[in-house]
């Protein structure tokens, strides 16, 4: 075998050099970096949560897809977050749909007073409907899943007795859910959540019709003296982890793939924590000495009576538009006999 001379030595030394050390900066640039905004501050366990999906897709996609994580606001407002998703100032991003008001008309039937009972229950049954019918409306972005917190319910500042007594109160809602306040007699205040607490100290609201999640995570046990619990009128306001249509097209196949696969476990992760943040809540509430009054099933018969025109209006609406509203409206009503 003849021997390499010192020349060719040398030039075969250099060009393995070469290749290490174009290396790591080839494996750096197949690193794909994301940037996740979401509305809920980080001491919340759904923030938390959330920050756990981040990491998990960067585990098992092996350190290929990084995502910087911006809770509490810190990238955008929850009112542009779907739009920030959609321009690419962010490329993933969580708020609730009522920041949109009419923008999604077939999907405004999961905010419904359907008689939610769990966030687990009001999670599924959002995507079991987000897979049968496919709304047209989010054609703009890639849903990564939706979820929806537990029974939507009246909370006042004042020591009440009876639902009879929120007539005329200034109830903060979601634009999406004020004819639920308007129903039961009382005026509905528009105010994102992030501003509730405030209100409710500096005397602007006189109520807040949220989950009984909000009495811890957003910490309103303390400027509450009694919860509601009617299921007549409880609902769910769905929040949405939607993803740059681009910047989805762009990942590779797998990391796809490994992403829809997380996204499924976290629809279950997230609506068993929905529950237990509902118990948190309860027992936090009653140690800061909220009044839960719990309606009689005669009370929630009334209450439901007065909230068939919100279905009977929803319905219309979808129909004008061309959409499925009814078919929309039975399929949520028979899924949510199926899960608890």
């Amino acid at each position: 075998m003849a021997k390499l001379s010192l020349p060719r030595w040398m030039g075969l030394l250099l060009t393995l050099a070469l290749v290490a050390l174009a290396w790591p900066a080839q494996a750096e640039q197949k690193v794909i970096k994301l940037k996740y905004t979401n509305f809920f501050p980080p001491p919340h366990k759904n923030s938390q949560l959330t920050e756990q999906w981040c990491k998990e897709v960067e585990k098992r996609t092996g350190g290929r897809v990084k995502i910087s994580y911006f809770p509490g606001n810190t990238l955008t407002p929850p009112t542009q977050t779907y739009d920030s998703v959609i321009k690419g100032i962010a490329d993933i991003g969580m708020s609730l749909l009522a920041y949109s008001p009419g923008r999604f008309p077939l999907s405004e039937v999961l905010t419904l007073p359907l008689g939610y009972t769990s966030g687990y229950q009001s999670t599924k049954t959002a995507n079991a409907f987000l897979q049968k019918f496919q709304p047209k409306e989010f054609s703009e972005v890639k849903v990564m899943y939706l979820h929806a917190h537990g029974p939507g319910l009246v909370h006042t500042k004042k020591a009440l007795t009876s639902m009879s007594d929120v007539k005329g109160l200034r109830i903060r809602v979601n634009a999406d859910v004020a004819g639920i306040a308007e129903a039961i007699g009382a005026t509905p205040v528009t105010l994102p959540i992030t501003e509730s607490y405030d209100g409710m100290q500096k005397g602007l609201l006189d109520g807040l019709l949220l989950p009984m999640d909000t009495l811890k995570g957003w910490r309103f046990a303390e400027v509450t003296k009694t919860t509601f619990e009617n299921h007549g009128m409880s609902y769910a306001a769905t929040i949405f982890a939607v993803m740059n249509k681009d910047k989805w097209n762009s990942l590779p196949p797998d990391v796809q793939k490994i992403i829809e696969e997380i996204n499924a476990e976290w629809i279950e992760k997230q609506g068993q924590q929905w529950n237990e943040l509902d118990q948190e809540a309860r027992q936090f509430g009653q140690e800061k000495g909220v009044t839960m009054v719990k309606a009689t099933p005669q009370e929630e018969a009334e209450v439901a009576e007065k909230m068939k025109p919100l279905f009977a209006k929803y319905v219309k609406g979808a129909q004008e538009k061309g959409l499925p509203g009814q078919e929309a409206l039975d399929f949520c009503r028979e899924y949510m006999k199926q899960v608890k």
